[in-house]
């Protein structure tokens, strides 16, 4: 993923002054204004009709008049000192800035140089310099590229594990120092996005470029900040060690996990919030691990998961809530493992299975609850293999909608789930390979 910048460049953040002459001529001007508009503003206060032409000028009189004169000169050269003096301050703060970025520059070139080492132990001091350069630098746009090269570091192609035969000994030690330089790439992003925005050393706000990032160590993301930034875990790999995200805050901005796999991590976004801007798993796999958004608050933004594949491991929204914004599970595949929204609260929000298949596994809706001011829709869904479960559901008039669903295969269960029925589901075209369990009051008295 590409990222735009949205800081203006250097030059540009640069300021543009006046020249000493205009800036003089311009502050005369409204120092006269001034002193025009205290003249006309006492004599209107003090009811001045007119000026006794008849009247000599005494000696006191004449004095006071010198006196005014040199007072209006003073103040006239006191103000031509200010605005030179404040040229000045802005001309050696920008000058102040320029050297902050020099001394930055040749920091970042040296840093950088590290990280092509063939040492280990001098890339992971590359890894800590550029970390502190991210955190020293004088504007955004700095800061912004330190990130971006930690980043670039983690792109690079990543070779596996050679294995501990004795005869490949010093390989696999090699591969053991490298890893760990990746890994502390990793630590040093998390712990930077915890910090709070207005903290010196705090990366929020930041974009941060993981595409493609094989990430197959325990990584520690929780309580971080992604806010009005865009964040990119495109074509990640999730394979080993446990991942956490739990009570990040996801209030703005693109976060995007398109073309993720997790096959194999314990992913955690427990007790996250979603509260703004969109987060997408386009296309994500969720093959073995655990992923878990148990607790999560869904509050506002957009959060879809559009041609996800489910076929393995276990995916759980137990005891989320959902009260405002969308979650879309359009073309989603349930094809194995286990899908839980076990206690979930669906209020003020819309969530859309709209054209998702489940082909097989489970996925389980049990004692969750469904209000009216809710839209959740499985419109044009097809169950064809998949075991699913709302068991001691709560539904709400009209806050479920099964319209052109498809029931071909499987087991589809309502026990003792309370509330009136589903929109469209007792209408539906059932056939007998499907098992259906409805609850009593669902189904038609007999005559």
């Amino acid at each position: 993923m590409m990222f735009r910048r949205r800081s203006r460049s250097l030059n540009e953040r640069e300021l543009r002054l006046w020249k000493v002459g205009r800036a003089l001529v311009l502050a005369f001007v409204t120092a006269v204004l001034v002193a025009g508009g205290v003249f006309y503003g006492l004599v209107v206060l003090l009811d001045f009709q007119e000026i006794d032409t008849t009247a000599k000028l005494d000696a006191k009189t004449l004095f006071d008049l010198v006196k005014l004169s040199f007072g209006v000169v003073a103040g006239a050269g006191a103000l031509v000192a200010l605005v030179v003096a404040y040229r000045r301050q802005r001309v050696d703060e920008t000058g102040a800035h320029r050297e902050a970025t020099r001394l930055h520059t040749e920091r970042f070139s040296q840093a950088v140089d590290k990280l092509g080492s063939d040492s280990p132990a001098v890339r992971l001091g590359g890894v800590h310099a550029l970390a502190g350069l991210a955190d020293d630098a004088p504007d955004h746009n700095l800061r912004q590229t330190c990130i971006d090269v930690l980043c670039a570091y983690l792109q690079l192609p990543f070779t596996p594990d050679p294995g501990d035969d004795p005869a490949r000994q010093e390989e696999h030690h090699r591969y053991l120092a490298f890893r760990k330089v990746r890994h502390t790439i990793l630590r040093l992003i998390g712990d930077h996005y915890r910090r709070p925005q207005e903290a010196q050393r705090s990366w929020q706000g930041c974009d941060l470029d993981l595409t493609g990032v094989t990430i197959d160590c325990s990584t520690d993301f929780s309580s971080a900040v992604f806010s009005g930034s865009r964040v990119s875990f495109d074509g990640a790999v999730f394979s080993g060690g446990k991942v956490s995200f739990a009570d990040t805050v996801f209030s703005g901005g693109m976060v995007s996990f398109a073309d993720t796999l997790f096959s194999g991590s314990i992913v955690s976004f427990a007790d996250a919030a979603f509260s703004g801007g969109m987060v997408s798993f386009h296309h994500a796999v969720f093959s073995e691990g655990r992923v878990s958004f148990d607790g999560a608050a869904f509050s506002g933004g957009k959060v879809s998961f559009p041609h996800t594949v489910f076929s393995g491991g276990k995916v759980s929204f137990s005891d989320a809530t959902f009260s405002g914004g969308w979650m879309l599970f359009h073309d989603a595949a349930f094809s194995g493992g286990r899908v839980s929204f076990d206690g979930a609260a669906f209020s003020a929000s819309t969530v859309s299975f709209r054209r998702a298949v489940f082909s097989a596994g489970t996925v389980s809706f049990d004692d969750a609850a469904f209000s009216a001011s809710n839209m959740v829709t499985f419109a044009r869904t097809e169950f064809s293999g998949a075991t699913v479960s709302f068991d001691r559901a709560t539904f709400s008039h009209e806050a479920v909608s099964f319209s052109v669903v498809s029931f071909l295969d499987g087991q589809v269960s309502f026990s003792d789930a309370t509330g009136p029925a589903p929109s469209e589901l007792l209408t539906a075209v059932i056939p007998d390979s499907v098992s259906v369990a409805l609850p009593s009051a669902w189904l038609p008295a007999n005559p």
